[in-house]
């Protein structure tokens, strides 16, 4: 049966559509984003063949690749930053070239798909972020209520001056005087959406750890023995990393989180860059915080921490982490909880 490969350049209206057979591009052209009417243009002027497919991983999620796969194609999503492109990709950029080049790189066989999340790692995970942004958020408002009291000279007093507002707090910022109405409105409508923001973090984490508890059970109360691993940490690696199984060792999880050194080789000398800019960052600064802990809970760690303490901590708490993350993939994949051992 003869192959087909097709690049797609996504976007939220339309997909350019290279369709490529034997290294002789046969059809280009745009298509509203529909996945129902490109597989139906398929069937009905390239009938008998198997299709390959691929596009980059972009903001349109992991819908397409579930519509085109029940359709029988084989789907790649791609991650662009591994495509592989030359000067006229670089300097001449438009949805027709980048289609085609994706169709030549995929009859090529130059591509790799990155890991595809199920239905209900995906949708766990939307929820885990929800609760990031409800974080920012209530940052955000916090700093627009302090900087309004700034700017008409209240001050606040020092007992409420931190980052844990107590109800006691708030109503001090209700009771205050303003000489017009007008202020009196914009007070009132931040602290209203203060607390919208802080009644929705709540219920999110609640539904986060009820979730994880109920359908990750087993995984999750593994990872909690782990020392610096708290419930939001647990969840992020479920959510975020999914089944820890499928990593080859520890190497391949420490890339994919973030916790391995960016380097440049030349020659005799290699220089390291600093840490990868590649990663999972939420999770990652979850594991960096949870590692503070660890050094304190986890006696091995505890005597690491002290051997260097006279070295760079920025440096130490990343090797904290990568070695709590250690810890993490050993759990997973015996299935044992972790036993403190005496140094």
């Amino acid at each position: 049966m003869k192959q087909l490969f097709i690049g797609l350049d996504v976007h939220k209206k339309t997909w350019a559509v290279t369709i490529q057979e034997d290294h002789l591009i046969l059809k280009r052209f745009t298509i509203d984003a529909d996945a129902d009417l490109l597989i139906g243009y398929v069937a009905r002027h390239f009938p008998h063949h198997q299709v390959q497919c691929c596009y980059e991983c972009c903001c349109c999620g992991y819908h397409i690749y579930h519509s085109l796969t029940a359709a029988g194609w084989q789907v790649l999503v791609v991650n662009p930053g591994d495509i592989a492109r030359g000067n006229k990709q670089v300097t001449t950029k438009t949805d027709k070239v980048d289609s085609a080049h994706l169709a030549r790189e995929l009859e090529a066989g130059r591509l790799k798909s990155i890991y595809i999340p199920t239905h209900k790692q995906e949708q766990f995970r939307s929820l885990f972020r929800r609760r990031n942004d409800l974080v920012k958020s209530l940052r955000r408002i916090k700093c627009h209520i302090k900087s309004m009291l700034l700017y008409y000279g209240i001050v606040l007093p020092e007992k409420y001056d931190n980052i844990n507002w107590s109800k006691d707090m708030i109503q001090w910022v209700y009771k205050q005087r303003w000489s017009y109405a007008p202020a009196t409105e914009a007070m009132k409508s931040r602290l209203e959406e203060y607390l919208f923001l802080r009644k929705q973090y709540l219920h999110v984490g609640n539904e986060l750890r009820s979730y994880a508890r109920k359908h990750f059970k087993k995984d999750y109360y593994l990872l909690r023995s782990v020392p610096g691993i708290g419930p939001l940490t647990a969840i992020g690696m479920l959510a975020e990393v999914g089944d820890i199984r499928r990593f080859r060792n520890i190497d391949h999880l420490s890339s994919y989180i973030g916790l391995v050194p960016s380097l440049h080789s030349s020659g005799e000398k290699t220089y390291s860059r600093g840490i990868t800019y590649r990663s999972k960052r939420l999770l990652r600064s979850y594991l960096v915080e949870g590692a503070w802990v660890a050094a304190k809970q986890d006696p091995s760690l505890m005597v690491y921490y002290e051997e260097r303490k006279g070295c760079d901590h920025k440096k130490l708490i990343i090797k904290l982490a990568a070695k709590t993350l250690s810890r993490i993939y050993h759990v997973i994949k015996t299935g044992e909880r972790y036993e403190l051992l005496k140094p």
